[in-house]
């Protein structure tokens, strides 16, 4: 593996962070105040970052994306991570599992997604289903040449501002000796769409402005050309598209983490107490160090995932390790930064409190960090058939 960056990822490198910190820093705190990111605000971001023709950086080029490897759409979600998600949600990265968009829905939902003309939202997520994705009550029955869709999904992202939702639908049972288990369908659902309905979810104290919604589903139609992928394949589109999304969260969690760090390492250096710096305290020095060290072993551990995937290597596990270990990080490093802020960190006058707050979801969604220990320990296990 090559540690270093080429010249490309670094320019990648410097003109997302660039970007994120000219664009996306200056209105942070009216999103935290509001708790809302107004539409003229994401409007210019989107517009923005299609100019700069990083839009849809994650799909090939072969569809209008710029056809960035893991790896480098790795370092683009690390830079983003830096910022308020609340804002750099309309940099504008669409599911990837549109790859799997057939006939027309390629150019119904794929390709405008790409071009920034229609934005996604993604929905598995149920109140008595989160990381048992099969429990899911959400569910399709035929009738006719159709699908009739009842149920609720929960802490849907972006669906607030959604064109339309990849959603994933119970459309049956099998029983098995372990008991029942559900069959899964991925469909794409217009908003609007008669029977559907999004509405505001719950008040969260991490990522203000970054709205969780509800979607409510009462007979609901859908054809046969909404589904995405095959009738009950599901959980094939979402092992085949989705596994690698854990890596955003490791790595944007490596972004902000580096961004408060920052700001630990300015103000260890720069606040004296009893005649010099309380850099120079081991009790403040050795905090210092562990968080770096952290930080770093997140980073590369996350970097080491996504380039895995770009050799074509198994990275499940990898991917686990990263998502798990960069989330926990996090969590420690903006302890510190509070530790060594002291009083004021606790203040919203400054944006130490917020990461704090921010911090805390990243070990919940996209699988909590007993999920990803699992995926870990049976990934080991199991070859030894155990």
């Amino acid at each position: 593996m090559q540690f270093g960056l080429t010249d490309e990822q670094e320019m990648i490198v410097s003109t997302v962070r660039s970007f994120v910190e000219n664009e996306v820093y200056p209105h942070e705190t009216e999103v935290e105040r509001t708790g809302t990111a107004p539409r003229e605000m994401a409007e210019e971001i989107r517009r923005k970052t299609i100019e700069l023709g990083f839009y849809a950086c994650n799909f090939p080029e072969e569809v209008g994306g710029a056809g960035l490897s893991h790896l480098e759409f790795a370092l683009v979600e690390r830079e983003l991570g830096r910022g308020s998600m609340a804002l750099t949600h309309f940099f504008g990265r669409p599911q990837n599992i549109l790859m799997a968009c057939e006939g027309e829905q390629r150019e119904r939902y794929l390709l405008p997604a790409v071009r920034g003309e229609r934005l996604d939202a993604l929905a598995m997520t149920e109140p008595d289903a989160g990381s048992d994705v099969r429990g899911m009550k959400c569910f399709a029955r035929r009738d006719g040449g159709d699908w009739v869709v009842n149920g609720t999904k929960h802490f849907i992202s972006g669906a607030d501002h959604a064109d339309f939702v990849i959603v994933f639908i119970a459309t049956g049972e099998d029983q098995t000796p372990k008991g029942p288990k559900k069959r899964i369908t991925a469909f794409l659902v217009d908003r609007g769409a008669p029977g559907f309905t999004i509405r505001p979810g719950y008040r969260s104290v991490s990522h203000r402005g970054y709205a969780n919604m509800i979607l409510e589903f009462d007979d609901c139609r859908l054809p046969d050309a909404q589904v995405l992928g095959e009738v009950d394949g599901g959980f094939a589109v979402m092992n085949e598209w989705l596994y690698a999304t854990r890596i955003t969260v490791a790595t944007m969690a490596v972004g902000r983490a580096r961004r408060c760090f920052d700001l630990a390492l300015a103000q260890a250096a720069e606040r004296r107490q009893f005649g010099q710096s309380i850099g120079r305290f081991q009790g403040v020095s050795f905090q210092i160090a562990d968080m770096i060290t952290e930080i770093d072993a997140a980073d590369w551990l996350t970097l080491s995932a996504a380039w895995r995937l770009d050799q074509g290597l198994p990275a499940n596990r990898e991917i686990a390790s990263a998502k798990l270990y960069a989330s926990e990080m996090l969590a420690r490093v903006t302890d510190a930064t509070l530790q060594i802020f002291g009083g004021m960190g606790l203040m919203d006058d400054l944006p130490i409190e917020r990461f704090w707050r921010d911090a805390r979801v990243e070990r919940i969604w996209d699988g909590t960090s007993e999920i990803q220990r699992h995926i870990i320990g049976r990934e080991l296990l199991r070859p030894l058939g155990a």
